[in-house]
């Protein structure tokens, strides 16, 4: 619980009556590897921020599943899109690893916004932190070679290879296994 709480705190004030809330509101759950906490097409229910392990969005494409996103410790992840917007969610959840999380209901976020003003602020930032990321990465991404693309994801999860699927890595790069293993040759 220590670390979410200090990410909460590294974007705003967090008060005493605000961390006792937090510590009942967020429930902590371990999650085997292999489990899907959002099937593709239901709604984005909770708010999950990794304690212990590695998560992963992804979707299907002409019946190939494809990753959309990696997180791990020290990130929130949601289906971003289902849980602002409260549609379905058109990617999946699962678990790469076994998990430690800590995960809070939507109507439960919500009510710790309209209760605290400095969660509401957390919230705003958090929000504004994952569109801008987002948006700037979609961007960018159109116009990577396939080396930049490998080498900003190395970037971002330095140890990725030796925690995720070289094949889901290749699907989130667009790439084949094959074209995969000859860029990490070269590294």
């Amino acid at each position: 619980m220590q670390n979410l709480l200090q990410e909460i705190a590294s974007r705003s004030f967090v008060a005493p009556e605000l961390e006792q809330r937090i510590k009942t509101d967020f429930k902590i759950k371990e999650i085997p590897k292999g489990t899907i906490l959002l099937p593709q097409e239901t709604r984005a229910n909770y708010l999950y921020f990794i304690e212990k392990g590695m998560l992963h969005n992804y979707y299907y494409h002409d019946g190939k599943q494809i990753s959309s996103w990696f997180y791990k410790e020290g990130q929130f992840a949601t289906s971003w899109y289902s849980f602002y917007t409260r549609k379905y969610s058109y990617e999946a959840i699962e678990s790469l690893e076994d998990c430690i999380v800590y995960q809070i209901s939507y109507h439960q976020y919500q009510e710790l916004i309209t209760d605290f003003a400095s969660f509401g602020n957390f919230a705003r930032l958090l929000a504004e932190e994952m569109l801008g990321f987002l948006d700037q990465f979609s961007k960018g991404w159109s116009f990577l070679t396939a080396r930049e693309k490998y080498q900003l994801l190395t970037s971002y999860f330095p140890d990725i290879e030796l925690r995720v699927k070289l094949g889901f890595i290749a699907s989130f790069l667009g790439i084949s296994q094959e074209t995969l293993s000859r860029l990490r040759a070269k590294q």
